[in-house]
């Protein structure tokens, strides 16, 4: 794609597409996330989301200047449907728990969208909403604006970490991630006591929990870390 952006008012397509659509930001983000989850990177082309839109690929540029843009766009969509139905209940770290299993689970939902996005600032509206609403979640708890700020950061890279980590084993092809939860058996499993005691002992445990993510633990462990940081904790 290239620096051919329309202005918003003079977008409107009113014929629909050959495939009976007609054009808008949600149609192509909607067709964009679907070919990304088939066929990754190589979907965001204007060539193949025009086929699969039964449009011109120069229409596109009516709504993106470019390929980025489109995928920023993406990203700014995961953000947002992680936002869908949720609702503060008051409690920091009960609001804190949700936002971050909800970013997550998005990402996961598209494991190929999220390779590509989840490391992206957007600038866009769901984003934005998100910086908010993690902001106003910790600062009306009585958290500081220096440590607000500082727990925000930790909070979303941890998110987002472990979204592009877990979206990479899900993208894999299935003999490869079927091959590599095998290790844990062939390889782990046949481990001796002598050489390795501590693995040996923890085996079916280990072996167990690696099947999962280990964000829900992560998240655990680093909401504690910061409600240990309240100044209401040393009784401040």
């Amino acid at each position: 794609m290239s620096e051919r952006v329309v202005p918003e008012a003079g977008r409107r397509r009113r014929r629909p597409t050959k495939q009976g659509a007609v054009l808008s930001e949600r149609v192509i983000i909607d067709t964009a996330l679907r070919l990304v989850a088939q066929h990754g990177a190589a979907a965001l082309s204007a060539r193949r989301l025009g086929a699969a839109l039964g449009a011109d690929p120069s229409a596109l540029y009516r709504y993106f200047r470019n390929t980025d843009a489109l995928l920023l766009a993406l990203s700014d969509e995961l953000i947002g449907r992680a936002q869908e139905g949720w609702t503060a209940t008051g409690d920091w770290r009960t609001d804190l728990r949700a936002i971050g299993l909800r970013i997550h689970s998005s990402y996961q939902s598209n494991p190929q969208a999220a390779l590509l996005t989840a490391h992206r600032t957007t600038g866009r509206h769901h984003e934005t909403r998100a910086v908010e609403t993690i902001l106003a979640t910790l600062r009306s708890a009585g958290f500081p604006d220096a440590l607000a700020v500082r727990v925000y950061h930790a909070f979303v890279d941890q998110a987002l970490a472990f979204a592009a980590q877990d979206a990479a084993a899900l993208a894999l092809p299935d003999p490869a991630r079927e091959a590599d939860e095998e290790v844990w058996h062939e390889v782990y499993g046949r481990l001796s006591p002598e050489t390795h005691p501590n693995i040996a002992a923890t085996f079916p445990l280990l072996a167990a929990d690696m099947r999962d993510s280990g964000y829900p633990f992560a998240l655990e462990l680093m909401l504690s870390a910061v409600a240990a940081l309240h100044p209401a904790a040393d009784g401040g």
